[in-house]
């Protein structure tokens, strides 16, 4: 009896070492992963696949990881199939775990979740019909792994994001309104305190929960303090993660804090300009110019301003499409002339008045640029 009974300790302790061992490894993959360390992160997640083969974690987050490459660059498409191929391999994995076993919370969590982000990524592509059939599909398998571990918070996430977007997204994209009647019914506020759940007492979602709840209280709800709360955390636990940076650069313009809107913007450029994994995009790049030179312009630096405009015309000038030129774009040649006209350099000025008028209309650019020629003229 004694001897079964220290075998059954020992098989005991053994499971929890095992536990301890997992959880430890796949917590310091997904910080490499949010700290944009891609290839301390692969090896990571490959040497949990080598010693937990049964376990879908480590597919799950090394296809994490090509998801998070298209976070930093999300004008590039080049990762997508790829993103989507390894998590059709999480997929079929968990069926298989199913298959012996349909009620292992593993397996239909990770399962409900590779689903989640191939919804995510084909909303993210603008295929809505795909992206809302992903989100129904996930639904229920989530719902039963939280049925199985009620006290998962991880799970807590899917819940969270889908009870928030299904009941504001038909508000804010009404042409994805009568898609919804074969879905149900969305709670904001419940969706909201499912994330916070997620964000505080989850175990491998919790920065996830925390990004969604900053971009929510930015985009829809307008609660700036909050937003800023949760780009806080983010930065704090990851200062050299590009786009929790940006995020938070962003609030700042909002707040209209331009001291920290240029103490944010001055430190992605420099991480760009120092070859940083992840800030060296036109997008990123494009972003801090605009906002450097902007704060720069407000000051009256003006020859200094032009400088930042010109960079971030030349970087838009590489991912914007003829007749899509973005607003950063825009808004940085209506500077550069405004700059050029207050300088008394009326030729450059009317050129590049000019040259707004045959980008697209954004805002009132071309309203602006008109006026401002004939102003020009009458005062030749």
């Amino acid at each position: 009896m004694k001897k079964i009974l220290l075998f059954i300790l020992l098989f005991s302790f053994s499971i929890l070492a095992q536990s301890s061992d997992f959880d430890s490894r796949v917590s310091e993959g997904i910080k490499q992963i949010y700290n944009i360390k891609f290839t301390e992160a692969e090896k990571t997640f490959r040497s949990v696949m080598a010693d937990y083969p049964q376990h879908p974690a480590g597919r799950f987050f090394l296809a994490m990881i090509d998801w998070w490459k298209i976070m930093l660059d999300q004008d590039n498409e080049s990762y997508d199939e790829n993103f989507f191929q390894k998590l059709e391999d999480v997929i079929y994995q968990c069926d298989q775990i199913l298959k012996k076993n349909p009620e292992d919370v593993d397996a239909l969590f990770f399962k409900g979740g590779a689903i989640g982000f191939r919804g995510r990524l084909r909303a993210l592509r603008e295929s809505w019909l795909k992206a809302a059939d992903d989100g129904r599909e996930a639904l229920p398998i989530v719902e039963e792994a939280s049925a199985l571990d009620p006290d998962n918070m991880d799970v807590q996430l899917g819940f969270g994001i889908y009870n928030y977007y299904a009941d504001v997204i038909p508000n804010e994209y009404p042409i994805l309104k009568p898609l919804m009647i074969f879905f149900p019914r969305g709670d904001k506020e419940k969706g909201i305190q499912q994330l916070k759940n997620t964000a505080y007492n989850g175990k491998f979602a919790k920065y996830e929960a925390q990004y969604f709840l900053m971009t929510l209280y930015y985009r829809y709800e307008n609660n700036l303090t909050l937003a800023d709360d949760y780009a806080k955390m983010l930065t704090e636990s990851f200062p050299d993660n590009p786009s929790f940076e940006k995020w938070r650069g962003r609030i700042a313009v909002r707040n209209g804090d331009y001291k920290l809107v240029d103490s944010i913007f001055n430190s992605v450029l420099s991480k760009a300009d120092e070859n940083f994994p992840g800030y060296n995009t036109p997008g990123s790049i494009r972003e801090a110019a605009y906002y450097i030179g902007t704060n720069l312009r407000n000051n009256g630096y003006l020859d200094s301003a032009k400088v930042y405009f010109q960079r971030c015309i030349q970087e838009s000038q590489k991912i914007d499409k003829t007749g899509e030129e973005s607003g950063f774009q825009v808004n940085a040649y209506i500077y550069l002339a405004q700059i050029e006209e207050t300088m008394g350099r009326k030729s450059e000025a009317i050129r590049l008045y000019e040259k707004i008028l045959n980008l697209r209309d954004y805002g009132r650019s071309h309203s602006i640029a008109e006026n401002s020629l004939k102003n020009l003229e009458m005062n030749r």
